[in-house]
């Protein structure tokens, strides 16, 4: 039976222009799939997203949810489409708020957005919900980009007595892309959910900085890819002294490296 991959993925060219994450979160789950993998993927609606080009439509019968962050509702909007000249269905995770009307990481003045640790923790949900819908379970989940580094935490703390989630292992993916200003000191407050509470966060410093976010993601992760060559040594370096399965950088043609990866978790 072949192995089921969920990639959750920051950016996703062609719908976001190329960078290193953009161009990874299209082949890799492409090539995966070649590979006979069984491939879910997941990335942000950004507002930069042209939809009408992108050929995205609404599915009605998976939106329609609200999703409560920091005691303010949120209605969650899933859209899709299918990559050109691939089998690859995108899914994409939408909100009025926090991604249909701004940008990616940056406003148009080329300021980090004060909430995006927020919009990273409603995209993390919306998937995960969005997947509990599909009744789709998978043995792994893959996380690549900042913006899905709340999944780890939420998998194994909040929807660890979820079916679908039953003996998912995660895996994360570093890369040389991060955030330069501190997510905020409100962060743990948004971040509570079921089992997630400040207290359970202590570990961590109550004013987040990206590096904080990363081991967060680290933590509650399975095993961990470096999927630029020197992405980061300082991160690299902590989830060695975790003692997980790790990935180093195995150069452009990547395809075995990463399928033998998968297929020993």
């Amino acid at each position: 039976m072949a192995k089921k991959v969920l990639f959750i993925n920051q950016e996703i060219a062609p719908y976001v222009p190329e960078t290193a994450l953009s161009i990874m979160g299209r082949d890799l789950p492409t090539k995966m799939q070649e590979e006979g993998f069984e491939i879910r993927t997941f990335m942000p609606k950004w507002g930069n997203i042209n939809e009408r080009r992108g050929q995205l439509h609404e599915v009605i019968r998976l939106s329609g949810m609200n999703l409560v962050i920091d005691d303010t509702d949120h209605p969650l909007i899933i859209k899709v489409a299918s990559i050109p000249q691939t089998r690859l269905q995108v899914y994409f995770i939408d909100n009025d708020d926090y991604f249909m009307k701004r940008k990616m990481a940056l406003d148009e003045n080329g300021e980090e957005y004060d909430d995006n640790g927020e919009r990273a923790i409603f995209f993390a949900r919306g998937v995960l919900e969005t997947v509990k819908k599909l009744r789709w379970s998978s043995e792994i989940i893959h996380c690549q980009g900042w913006m899905s580094y709340i999944v780890p935490l939420f998998v194994k703390a909040a929807y660890n007595d979820e079916p679908t989630f039953t003996d998912t292992k995660i895996v994360t993916s570093i890369f040389k892309d991060g955030l330069s200003k501190n997510i905020g000191d409100n962060f743990k407050n948004c971040l509570e959910f079921k089992n997630i509470t400040v207290d359970s966060l202590s570990d961590y410093k109550d004013d987040f900085d990206f590096m904080e976010f990363c081991k967060l993601a680290i933590d509650n992760s399975d095993a961990v890819i470096e999927a630029e060559e020197d992405a980061n040594p300082e991160l690299m370096a902590y989830a060695e002294s975790k003692g997980l399965p790790i990935l180093k950088y195995p150069g452009e043609n990547y395809t075995e490296a990463y399928r033998d990866f998968y297929e020993k978790l």
